[in-house]
């Protein structure tokens, strides 16, 4: 496999589809001097407009992006197009310039002194005062919540359909103010359910899990320490990396399969979801920024590395920080059967009843759809060599990428490995790998 990432790898890197377009017309050779390459960086100076020149950079071993230009977008078009010429060869091995190494340099000095505070913050010890509070806090909005959930299902779900958003808002606000906002965030989420076939089911179904959570987190003391764990994060309790870091270590060399971004409270958050080439593990790595600001783009779709993760505590450790990264690998995914991911699924599930999505990699799937019935994005399925199939939920995003036709497309009614997002709905294609085609970012 050649190390340098494929077109749709660095185009899956854009912050939107317009900069996707405008990296291809900066990636061509005229338009750049001084491109260079090592085993570490990319570099080059690209003509803008009228007299400009921007000096663009990348760190490859994040990535991490850098250029002169005003843009506000992270990683810009020229970071993208630069890449886009090194994926195509364009760009040779050479010396690094001044100014690409005082750069690297000064990241490295950046992320020592960014270590050095974590350290010290770990070792300040925290005040029981301010703990004994919020636990307090939260006990009391756990059991505002449990008789709220009593009072919506004795009033009956049929009313649900027609009220107002403030009931669930009005609920979440109380748990964000109780200092339980993994709760709030469920609880929020609720008013979403009320649509399509069966929403009482699935309402009813949430509030009963909700139910469960609360009752457990009221019995945490008879709980085993990786459950107990479990329920606290699932109420907002959260663990401090340093703590992450010092626990479990997992080496492998891991596939990032795919990601996805989710904007919520004016927060995005990105899912990465990873798998383990030896050990067929799973892990979920997520980054968090603000409007405005650059989401973490250091796990590339359809690239692998050698590294250890640190996972969170709980009693089914999907959840993980990169803790050391030794270097990148040219791998190819390594998948299971539609019966082995639900398999995988089932035992997680119950490990952790509230888990609602599962990383899926199926090596071997071809796609296909129910007989008689025309290729749509709702009927399309995900078929083994077992014969054993699982439906395919597409994004509702207008955008040509989200829809079925590239994923057909990279197939060829052939076999292939497709990576995606698992859950109750169907499974959502965020990636698929072909053996000629290489890797499709969806």
């Amino acid at each position: 496999m050649n190390d340098r990432w494929g077109r749709e790898q660095i185009l899956g890197l854009a912050p939107d589809a317009s900069s996707a377009k405008a990296a291809g017309g900066v990636a061509k050779p005229a338009k750049w001097r001084g491109a260079g390459c090592d085993s570490h960086s990319v570099w080059g100076e690209c003509q803008g407009s009228g007299k400009s020149t921007y000096q663009a950079c990348v760190d490859l071993s994040e990535p991490a992006f850098r250029c002169s230009c005003p843009s506000r977008k992270f990683p810009c078009k020229h970071a993208l197009g630069l890449l886009l010429l090194w994926s195509e060869g364009a760009v040779d091995a050479a010396a690094r310039p001044q100014w690409v190494a005082e750069w690297l340099d000064q990241r490295r000095q950046r992320a020592a002194k960014a270590e050095e505070r974590r350290t010290a913050t770990a070792a300040r010890a925290p005040d029981p005062r301010t703990a004994e509070r919020r636990a307090q806090r939260v006990d009391d909005g756990v059991a505002e919540l449990a008789r709220w959930l009593r009072d919506q299902v004795g009033q009956g779900l049929a009313r649900a359909e027609q009220a107002p958003y403030r009931v669930w808002d009005d609920a979440a606000r109380r748990l964000v103010d109780a200092q339980a906002p993994g709760l709030a965030a469920q609880v929020k989420s609720l008013s979403a359910l009320r649509h399509g076939d069966g929403w009482p089911e699935r309402l009813l179904e949430e509030y009963a899990l909700l139910a469960l959570l609360a009752r457990a987190y009221r019995r945490r003391a008879d709980l085993p320490e990786p459950l107990r764990a479990t329920v606290r994060s699932r109420i907002g309790f959260t663990v401090p990396q340093e703590e992450v870091l010092r626990g479990e270590r997992v080496r492998d060399e891991w596939y990032v399969a795919g990601s996805r971004d989710l904007a919520q409270d004016q927060i995005t958050t990105r899912r990465a979801w990873l798998r383990g080439i030896r050990t067929g593990r799973s892990a979920l790595v997520l980054s968090f920024a603000a409007p405005g600001r650059p989401l973490d783009a250091s796990l590339v779709v359809g690239t692998a590395f050698d590294a250890e993760l640190a996972f969170y505590p709980g009693a089914q450790p999907l959840r993980a920080l990169v803790a050391e990264r030794h270097g990148p690998v040219s791998a190819a995914p390594r998948g299971t059967t539609v019966g082995g991911l639900l398999q995988e699924y089932a035992d997680a599930l119950a490990r952790d009843p509230w888990l609602d999505r599962w990383p899926a990699v199926l090596e071997g799937v071809r796609l296909a759809t129910p007989r008689q019935t025309p290729v749509r994005a709702d009927t399309l399925h995900a078929v083994d060599e077992h014969g054993d199939a699982l439906p395919l939920h597409f994004s509702p995003s207008n955008e040509s990428r989200h829809d079925p036709w590239r994923l057909l497309a990279v197939s060829g009614g052939g076999s292939f490995t497709l990576c995606g997002e698992w859950s109750p709905r169907g499974l959502r294609p965020l990636s698929a790998w072909h053996e000629q085609e290489g890797v499709v970012v969806l």
